[in-house]
Formats: C-alpha cells, sequence, structure tokens
C-alpha cells in the first residue's frame, strides 16, 4: 500500500485474463463474455479509483479518430509548455498516455470520465490546441517518451488520484511494472484456454526481463468458473 505521503497514486493493475495469461478477450467463448464484463466492472467500481489508465492502443476506440501522419510529423521544438485542466470537478478520469498525440479525441468524456491525453512535450501546438477545443485536458511528461515517474507524480498532484487502476495492454503494463510503479496486480481469471500464438499477454517487457515474486493478498470464486487474485508487488521489484 501506498504511504499517505507518497507523490504518486496507488497503482493496481486490474485484467482479466485466461488461464495462460492472454488478455485479448476477442474470440472466447460467448458462454463467459457476460460474466467476465459483469465481474470487471463491479471490481473496478470495488477499488473506488479515482482514475484509470490505459495506453494508446486500448484507448483508440474511445478517442473516436486518429491524427494523420503528417499531423503527428509536427513538432514543438520550443521551451515546456504548461499543462491543461479543463474547469470543472472531475470526479474520475480516464487518462490515455499517447506520448506522439496519435489520438484525434472527438470528446473530453468517456461513460462520465473526464478525458487526460498524457503526451510527450514534443506534439505541436496544434494539437494542443484541438484538445482544448475537444475539452479534454492533458498532462506533458517526457520529450519524445512518456515519463511515466513525472505522469503519476502529476496525476496525483493536478487531479488528486489517491488509487489509480491500469487496465492497459501488455506493453504498457510490462512498462510500469518494469519501473517498479505498480502496487498492486487484480485478476479476474478465465475459465478459458486461449493458447493463440502472438497474442498479447499480461505484462509485455522483453526477453531479457527478470521474473518477479508477487504475495498473495486473497482469492475469491466468482461464480461462473471465474476466479479473483489479489497479489501485492514485492518490494523488490520496486
Amino acid at each position: 500500500m501506498q504511504s499517505p505521503n507518497s507523490r504518486r497514486p496507488r497503482v493496481v493493475c486490474h485484467m482479466t485474463v485466461s488461464i495462460d495469461g492472454r488478455i485479448i478477450v476477442d474470440g472466447w467463448p460467448a458462454s463467459v463474455a457476460g460474466a467476465v464484463h459483469r465481474e470487471y466492472e463491479r471490481i473496478h467500481v470495488w477499488y473506488a479509483a479515482e482514475g484509470w489508465m490505459c495506453g494508446r492502443i486500448t484507448m483508440e476506440p474511445f478517442a473516436g479518430a486518429v491524427r494523420s501522419p503528417d499531423d503527428i510529423a509536427r513538432k514543438h521544438n520550443g521551451t515546456p509548455r504548461e499543462d491543461f485542466v479543463v474547469p470543472g470537478k472531475h470526479d474520475t478520469c480516464a487518462f490515455a498516455i499517447d506520448a506522439k498525440g496519435r489520438l484525434a479525441w472527438q470528446s473530453g468524456d468517456i461513460n462520465g470520465d473526464h478525458v487526460v491525453a498524457i503526451v510527450g512535450n514534443r506534439v505541436s501546438e496544434d494539437y494542443l490546441r484541438l484538445l482544448r477545443q475537444r475539452g479534454v485536458s492533458y498532462l506533458l511528461a517526457g520529450t519524445n517518451e512518456v515519463d511515466l515517474n513525472l505522469a503519476l507524480e502529476k496525476i496525483h498532484a493536478r487531479f488528486g488520484v489517491k488509487t489509480l487502476l491500469l487496465e492497459g495492454g501488455g506493453l504498457i503494463n510490462g512498462t510500469l511494472l518494469d519501473a517498479g510503479l505498480i502496487d498492486e496486480v487484480s485478476l479476474i481469471i478465465a475459465p478459458v484456454v486461449d493458447g493463440r500464438v502472438g497474442t498479447a499477454s499480461l505484462f509485455d517487457v522483453d526477453k531479457h526481463a527478470t521474473p518477479g515474486l508477487l504475495e498473495l493478498e486473497g482469492a475469491e470464486p466468482l461464480g461462473d468458473g471465474l476466479l479473483w487474485l489479489r497479489y501485492r508487488v514485492a518490494s523488490s521489484l520496486k
């Protein structure tokens, strides 16, 4: 558990996986789909998190559009700029890691959660203007790539987020794990064997990654063959 004086939120990686660790649910048997969705959302609410975070690929369907390669190629070469927070009260937020500003957000809202883009300082001023026009807040963290430590500190400072659910793909999940920025792992194990070679897994770091130890906090059968496991990330991984 995070110290009350921590400069970043407590980060919980909350995911659904097959028994062989795959996270792409498309194509799973329809008989488990409803139960998986119901229990995943119930536990999401149970954590009472002030925000959730995903990477660019996961967020693309929510954004509604992507920018053209020419637009993405336009870069800012000046001094660092200020973050932007849409005025008003934001009880819960959806944070999108999008270093190069590929997502052309059509709205600043996802099912009642306020959208916050986390981008690198090289994105163009035109892109930041687009975000402001669409009612999307943004945090500038890093230059070409997102500085995840800085991003989490800003999420805590700008939006008061104490608990953040990480619900991304294997790359963003693995990157935060490798950086020692995940405090807890919440897994709903579905009664599915996937086995599709090349399908994304829970954590994708690289072939030289060192396997790490987790400490079991709880195990709860959920019905319909689902199992909820909660692990604390050992201090040796942080």
